[in-house]
């Protein structure tokens, strides 16, 4: 056997090439008419094509999902609000300022909760499971409570 007498098993396709003339004639296997049919076209994409192309961090593209933020299902909570409902020792946690009616339900799920310094603190207070600003720590601390 010699390199010239080697056949394939499967035939070779052979690609449709479209845009000339010769036994494809008239339309050239582009149709009739329209923009498409012509040479050289090139169709802008849709404005819903690009908007999908945008990155979607914040501040750039169309669309900014405003639940990304880390604290956007968070419940703030003042000292003052905490001195008045709670008692010297009470501990103070998502699930404690839900039953006493400090904080709602976002959905089913108890919201993360943040300590912000407003007003004053009399009581000894121990805090967790809560975020707690660097005023609201000192100011906790400082009465002999703590904070985890």
């Amino acid at each position: 056997m010699q390199i010239h007498e080697v056949t394939s098993k499967t035939q070779f396709k052979t690609k449709k090439v479209v845009g000339r003339g010769g036994k494809r004639g008239k339309t050239a296997g582009r149709g009739t008419k329209g923009q498409k049919a012509r040479a050289g076209h090139r169709i802008r994409p849709a404005i819903r094509d690009i908007i999908k192309k945008l990155p979607k961090r914040r501040g750039e593209g169309v669309s900014v999902n405003r639940f990304s933020t880390p604290y956007a299902h968070t419940a703030t909570i003042y000292l003052d609000v905490l001195s008045a409902s709670f008692g010297a020792g009470e501990r103070v946690t998502p699930k404690a300022l839900l039953e006493k009616e400090l904080i709602k339900k976002s959905g089913n799920k108890i919201p993360a909760v943040k300590i912000l310094v407003r007003g004053t603190i009399d009581k000894k207070l121990i805090v967790r499971g809560c975020a707690v600003s660097e005023g609201a720590k000192t100011a906790i601390e400082k009465l002999g409570g703590t904070v985890k």
